[in-house]
């Protein structure tokens, strides 16, 4: 029997020799790679984590100590520690373990993520709750991975340094940036391990008191003491920082050597003020493949796991994203103006050959949606055209800057909304179907989204000339295959196209559902159903006009959209026709109920919530039924 086998709770590890964890940290990610390999998923991060689980479950008493991992997704290994380790190879499938932490999967999940950057607001909430309640634990927020580059983990660290200083918080920072790691090395892992324990702590407290207490000079000699400390530590590493807000620093620290981290991580959880311990760990650490691509490893699909290479059996011939890339290279080749601003997601976004040919007109700003959204407005100010591509899930951290300095002053800004709809396997915390309804309400923003690659193309060129805010929303995923058509000509602004005729039903689709309203078309001729599709094309404005005529003829309506249904392009149709005065028409409003959805493969959630061609049949039956 393996050592991992043995372990079914962190009290399990605990009875483990600690000679006997590097051979417990080889095979937790020997089965991370096994697995991963068939279920895709976040490789590189868990792998480069896996010391760091271990030793926090090794030194603390959880869950009775709260543990909050920053986005989840460098939680693999903690997943196999705390009693999911039979029920690992079901990680992101339908019905399976989510790839992130989940506080209704297991009561090790302090916190539910997804997002990045929420563990230190998180973990000081719980921290001063469990202080209101009068319960002694310690509470710990792992944040890395480019999560500090976000505004809300600093607005977290102001206030547990300022309101909180005397509160038992302990942030580990995990930083893969090896850069740091090199410029201090061993010196400040030693002088962390030295400054870290009980008994110094305890001395230097004890001696600052002594030295305030002489008379006269007792102040500026214990002031001339406390710089000095802090010289040390800000020629050896970048504490200081940290230190202003009032944190004690430790590190950097080699986040793969257990016999370091265990020893520190003793020595910090005995202090009664907030901590923050920088560990420096390899991401993809121990599968090669992955230490070479780590970018690629970061989230990937199937794979072999001898070679690395992806297991692609039906490799698309294009995807949206790509598609979306290839079409800003051709519009700034073309226009100078035209920048491109994304949130930590140049390759996921499509945009990485744009960053290369273009260098000076692209701009990763870091996991930091709001930010990007004012600083485009700011280029667009100056006369440039940026162009803002960011997920669907994450341009939602950055609502009131799409109101407030973007709309409010009409400003040409293209947002390009990548992972629209239903994402698949990632789950809740990253399906998009929330765009629609948020960016319909904004004055002066035209919200558009495209059936196939053309119209993908054809609304970029579009929103690229209109002179306001406008969002384009497009899946994750395979393009429909159609022949790409040049030159790329523009859309009239808020024009519907008809493209097929019919008496019996009207099928209304906006985006990638209009491809199942025409497959609905051929299924209800075989009902002898009469049905006439629509690619609406654009959400804001609405081509009311085109519909209303339509309505008229034909009283029975179908709308379809990937969104939730509140507020979303099926309330949109049913509350323009009202406010025409249009009246003695039926309507099914296919999308999203009022609830989040699980993870899954892309085509069973999309028929497991009734967005597919054989939903709109059924929906086609019941309105003729009772007609």
């Amino acid at each position: 029997m393996s050592l991992l086998e043995k372990i079914n709770s962190p009290a399990d590890l605990k009875h483990l020799p600690r000679k006997k964890l590097p051979q417990l940290a080889t095979e937790i990610r020997n089965l991370i790679v096994q697995v991963v390999s068939h279920t895709g998923g976040h490789l590189a991060s868990s792998l480069g984590a896996v010391e760091l689980a271990i030793a926090i479950h090794y030194v603390f008493d959880t869950p009775h100590d709260k543990l909050i991992w920053d986005v989840g997704h460098q939680a693999y290994a903690h997943k196999l520690l705390t009693g999911r380790r039979d029920r690992f190879h079901t990680l992101r499938q339908h019905k399976g373990i989510s790839g992130f932490t989940r506080t209704s999967e297991s009561p090790y999940d302090t916190f539910s993520t997804g997002h990045s950057s929420t563990s230190i607001s998180a973990s000081l909430g719980v921290s001063y709750a469990r202080h209101m309640k009068k319960k002694n634990s310690k509470v710990i927020a792992v944040i890395g991975d480019g999560s500090m580059t976000a505004g809300i983990a600093y607005e977290g660290l102001n206030q547990a340094g300022d309101k909180f200083k005397d509160r038992e918080l302990i942030v580990i920072l995990n930083d893969n940036d090896m850069s740091i790691a090199r410029n201090v090395g061993a010196l400040s892992s030693f002088l962390s391990r030295k400054f870290s324990g009980k008994r110094l702590q305890e001395a230097r407290k004890e001696l600052g008191e002594f030295l305030k207490s002489l008379p006269k000079i007792g102040d500026d000699v214990y002031q001339f003491a406390k710089r000095t400390e802090d010289s040390i530590k800000t020629f050896t590493t970048p504490g200081m920082l940290f230190e202003a807000f009032n944190f004690e620093y430790f590190g950097p620290i080699n986040g793969h050597r257990l016999d370091h981290l265990i020893d520190i991580l003793n020595n910090i959880k005995h202090l009664k003020e907030p901590v923050l311990l920088h560990v420096t760990t390899q991401k993809g650490k121990g599968y090669a493949p992955a230490e070479k691509n780590p970018v690629y490893f970061h989230g990937c699909g199937c794979f072999e796991i001898e070679t690395g290479q992806c297991i692609e059996p039906h490799k698309p011939v294009a995807t949206y994203t790509e598609i979306f890339g290839q079409t800003m290279l051709q519009m700034a080749e073309k226009d100078p103006r035209i920048v491109a601003v994304t949130a930590a997601m140049p390759e996921g976004t499509g945009l990485a050959e744009f960053a290369r040919i273009y260098p000076d007109r692209f701009f990763d700003v870091g996991i930091a949606e709001q930010h990007g959204v004012t600083f485009a407005a700011g280029l667009a100010t100056e006369g440039l055209r940026p162009v803002v591509a960011i997920y669907s899930t994450f341009l939602q951290r950055a609502f009131d800057q799409l109101v407030h300095d973007v709309c409010l002053d009409r400003l040409p800004v293209v947002f390009a909304i990548d992972r629209s709809g239903l994402v698949g396997e990632d789950g809740p915390t990253h399906h998009g179907l929330f765009d629609l309804s948020y960016l319909r309400s904004l004055p002066n923003m035209v919200v558009m989204a495209p059936m196939n690659e053309n119209d993908l193309r054809r609304m970029l060129v579009t929103a690229l000339a209109h002179d306001g805010p406008v969002a384009l929303r497009y899946p994750r995923g395979a393009v429909e295959g159609v022949a790409l058509q040049e030159p790329i000509t523009p859309l009239p602004l808020g024009t519907a196209e008809l493209l097929k005729n019919g008496d019996d039903v009207l099928i209304l689709g906006l985006g990638r559902p209009v491809n199942d309203a025409l497959a609905a078309h051929g299924l209800l001729q075989e009902e002898n159903i009469s049905a006439a599709v629509v690619n609406c094309r654009f959400l804001k404005p609405l081509d009311i006009d085109l519909i209303s005529q339509l309505v008229k003829k034909i009283p029975r309506i179908i709308t379809i959209e990937e969104n939730v249904r509140q507020a979303g392009f099926g309330s949109a149709v049913l509350e323009s026709l009202t406010d025409k005065g249009i009246a003695g028409f039926r309507i099914e409003r296919i999308g999203i109920g009022d609830t989040f959805v699980e993870h899954g493969p892309q085509k069973l959630l999309r028929s497991a919530y009734g967005i597919d061609a054989q939903s709109i049949v059924k929906a086609a039956r019941r309105l003729l039924q009772n007609a």
